[in-house]
């Protein structure tokens, strides 16, 4: 595949009923079943809710799984993207001609804007990535956001594994695991107080397996470079990184051209690439099958700061 974007998201179409019945529910169907019954309730609970979407895989997933939750009718909420100025070029292309062909309406939330407002300090060498806390609740403020989607699955990390469906936001938009609700017999509860949101997280029961299989089930268009190819890359910390803003190689880091792909598409300074041939998603589902690291650890620099990383940003706010 070349770089840039080979599709859109396809069309969707609803099961009819009577190709249901008489027949037990596959593994997915369960999983896409329970997503759409988690986005319906929450909106239905909500005044303003908003999807994250990075053009990302798990959030061009979730988005399909919007579109099905509400067919025939459009998605009645807008996307949220925040975005570091250190994105990829082929998944800003792919996020944009997307919402472009499916006619959402995409908000974008510029860290750059943050920096220059002086609500955060941009330090020279170092990962924008923790800076999209604060732009990220800036967001959710002025617009009135009160219900967040987002893709985050409890397989990706452990932090993340402690998280509800339906997760409460402070005021102060800070995460609490102590304070989160039961969620007994898949009873989901958005109430909150004024000034507080909840995040909800319809794929947290997904695996990354899960969501690879169900791209080739569905025939999900994603950004090319979740797929093999050829790419100038360099080695720091034992990983593989591109060489861009914000991701610079140094001195002793030689450049090299190899054929990778990505498991992950975050900020290009942490973000790194695996060694690749999976070209289809049926391939990259093998890859994964016989793996034993997740994407985060195995690609994320900024989870790699600390045992404890990822919940100190969750607790600031962070997805």
């Amino acid at each position: 595949m070349g770089a840039g974007v080979t599709g859109l998201l396809t069309a969707v179409e609803p099961v009819p009923a009577e190709a249901l019945s008489g027949r037990r529910l596959s593994h997915l169907d369960v999983l896409e079943s329970e997503a759409v019954h988690v986005i319906r309730e929450v909106v239905a609970e909500s005044a303003r809710p908003v999807l994250l979407f990075s053009g990302g895989k798990d959030s061009a997933v979730l988005l399909h799984l919007a579109r099905k939750a509400f067919w025939p009718a459009p998605v009645p909420f807008p996307l949220l993207h925040v975005d570091t100025g250190h994105n990829f070029p082929e998944v800003l292309a792919f996020r944009d001609a997307l919402v472009a062909r499916l006619g959402l309406r995409l908000v974008v939330a510029a860290v750059q804007d943050s920096i220059d407002a002086g609500r955060v300090v941009d330090r020279p060498g170092a990962s924008r990535n923790p800076l999209q806390t604060v732009t990220l609740l800036d967001a959710i403020a002025a617009n009135g956001y009160d219900a967040v989607f987002g893709g985050a699955r409890r397989d990706e990390e452990k932090a993340r594994a402690k998280e509800r469906v339906v997760s409460v936001r402070d005021e102060f938009g800070q995460w609490e695991p102590r304070n989160q609700r039961p969620e007994l017999w898949n009873l989901y509860n958005a109430r909150h107080s004024p000034g507080e949101h909840v995040r909800v997280f319809p794929m947290s029961n997904w695996t990354e397996l899960d969501v690879w299989r169900y791209v080739a089930r569905e025939s999900l268009e994603l950004p090319d470079i979740y797929y093999a190819h050829r790419r100038e890359v360099f080695e720091r910390a034992e990983m593989l990184l591109c060489p861009g803003e914000g991701s610079r190689p140094r001195a002793d880091e030689p450049v090299r051209e190899l054929t990778v792909r990505f498991r992950t598409v975050g900020d290009m300074s942490c973000t790194g690439a695996v060694s690749s041939t999976a070209r289809t998603p049926a391939e990259v589902a093998i890859e994964i099958a016989a793996t034993r690291i997740t994407e985060r650890g195995a690609t994320r620099a900024d989870d790699r700061a600390s045992e404890a990383a990822m919940e100190d940003r969750k607790r600031e706010g962070y997805f």
